[in-house]
């Protein structure tokens, strides 16, 4: 039987979305009837499902169309369309495309946000897209995934003839200029428009601007450097889905390294002599750096007080005075740059962070959130909706391992563009260190005060984001700490809590 001749113009079957279980879920039936989804030791409740709904769900292991049950303008199947939706909620969701349920698969989308939900917006054959400058194609194990710290998804590549279609977008190109590689099912319509959602692709304006750093749509993003960018989204919680935390990735193919270095060789001076002669008349300074330690208990009969709170501020972040100097770039001269000088040092005189509370537990001060006005030495309240408090407040007790919140956790934000306008390559490292910088002068006044303090590791710039409303690339939290009144007793040298794992 001869094979169906290929008529001129017919390609490759487009390629379908299809909802799909990750591997690493199962979905189970529970005797009161509710339905539970079990991931990584964890598990989260789906409710109850119907005889038929729960029959469907199981088709989500192979995957089931996302077409067959929501369309663009109606939703065909509520009950499985609902849990489909709570489970993309956790993340607990990947997407495939495919030209048939049983194919193969061209492309795998992995949400790296909680929430994520594919959407495909229409693309015209006049349409121009090109590669965002900050997407970027890497090996995963055996996998080839196309990734961006824009996007709130990665894909990963099925077909290495995709990979190389996708080069193609290093420059401009017009919709109707792949038409071919749809026809062959490599750059169809709907990976297009999947990419165009995530901003790994994005559409030019009709009169775009030349240059290196075109705005991709947000002129905000023409101040980061890519690998700027890139850190902060990865090394930061709410966009990525990576384990994180203290998790020790490398205890089982790698002995820890010893906490003292190795002596260099050689003939050393010693100097015990030496400063343990004046040690009698060691400094203040010398003293709280002595005295400082974490502090991760805190007495909550006793709250820290709205009076402690401002002396803490003050002396540590209150901006102290201001000035204006004119940037000498040309013979013209430049622009006039605003300074201010406060209490820590900081890169350039950027002074670029800024502190936002979520208070707890303070005397004279409600429970909320607050962002500090350094200038004016005041709190301006947040409006934050009490589940995004009570996530913030939890995170931290996490993080601390901790057996209650803080009383107050304060989020260091920065203003990038405040460092990335002048600096160049080093803008983000240099955010770093003015956060330890800013981290012991805290540290140091609580010390005095008599407060307890902690710094902690990790924050997340989607739960901020959503907070405040401000985008994360704009101003975002590059660290945290906690402050309040310790607890008597707490043991100052306890390890700290035992090793996190975060999705």
């Amino acid at each position: 039987m001869r094979a169906p001749v290929r008529r001129r113009g017919q390609g490759a079957a487009p390629a379908a979305l299809f909802a799909r279980l990750p591997a690493h879920v199962q979905i189970e039936a529970q005797p009161d009837g509710n339905s539970i989804a079990r991931f990584d030791g964890d598990c989260v409740g789906l409710g109850t499902l119907s005889a038929p709904a729960a029959e469907r769900a199981q088709d989500l292991r192979e995957g089931l169309p996302l077409g067959s049950f929501v369309s663009a303008d109606r939703i065909i199947d509520a009950e499985l369309h609902r849990l489909v939706r709570r489970l993309a909620g956790h993340g607990l969701m990947e997407y495939r495309l495919a030209p048939a349920r049983g194919g193969d698969d061209q492309v795998v989308i992995e949400p790296q946000m909680p929430g994520y939900w594919p959407r495909m917006p229409r693309l015209g054959d006049a349409d121009v897209v090109v590669l965002s400058r900050f997407a970027y194609l890497r090996r995963r194990g055996d996998d080839l995934v196309l990734e961006s710290p824009l996007a709130g998804a990665l894909f990963r590549i099925c077909d290495p003839k995709i990979a190389s279609a996708v080069a193609l977008l290093a420059a401009p190109q017009p919709i109707s200029r792949l038409r071919r590689l749809r026809r062959d099912g490599l750059l169809g319509a709907e990976l297009l428009a999947l990419l165009v959602d995530c901003r790994i692709l994005f559409k030019l304006a009709p009169a775009r601007d030349g240059g290196l750093r075109p705005a991709e749509g947000d002129d905000d993003l023409v101040l980061w450097d890519f690998h700027d960018l890139l850190f902060h989204a990865r090394s930061t919680q709410g966009r990525h889905a990576n384990p994180a935390g203290g998790v020790y990735p490398y205890a089982g193919a790698i002995a820890p390294l010893p906490a003292v270095r190795p002596r260099w060789p050689g003939r050393k001076i010693d100097l015990r002599g030496l400063s343990a002669a004046d040690a009698s008349a060691s400094c203040a300074a010398a003293q709280l750096l002595r005295a400082r330690h974490s502090t991760r208990v805190f007495d909550d009969r006793r709250p820290i007080t709205l009076a402690e709170l401002a002396r803490f501020l003050d002396g540590s972040a209150r901006v102290q005075s201001k000035f204006r100097s004119r940037l000498d770039l040309d013979s013209d001269g430049g622009p006039v740059v605003a300074y201010t000088a406060r209490p820590y040092p900081a890169g350039g005189s950027g002074y670029e962070l800024e502190l936002y509370l979520a208070v707890n537990r303070c005397e004279g001060l409600a429970r909320g959130c607050y962002h500090y006005d350094a200038d004016a030495h005041a709190l301006v309240p947040i409006r934050a909706r009490p589940h995004e408090l009570e996530a913030l407040l939890k995170e931290a007790e996490f993080a601390m391992g901790a057996p209650a919140p803080p009383q107050i956790l304060i989020t260091i934000a920065a203003r990038f563009g405040r460092i990335s306008w002048k600096y160049s390559s080093i803008a983000y490292a240099l955010v770093l260190k003015d956060v330890g910088v800013l981290m012991q002068t805290f540290y140091l006044l609580a010390t005095d005060m008599g407060l307890g303090a902690c710094a902690i590791g990790s924050t997340n710039i989607e739960l901020f984001a959503r907070i405040t409303g401000i985008e994360f690339h704009v101003e975002g939290p590059v660290g945290e700490f906690a402050i309040g009144r310790g607890a008597d007793g707490e043991d100052r040298h306890r390890l700290a809590a035992p090793p996190e794992k975060r999705r």
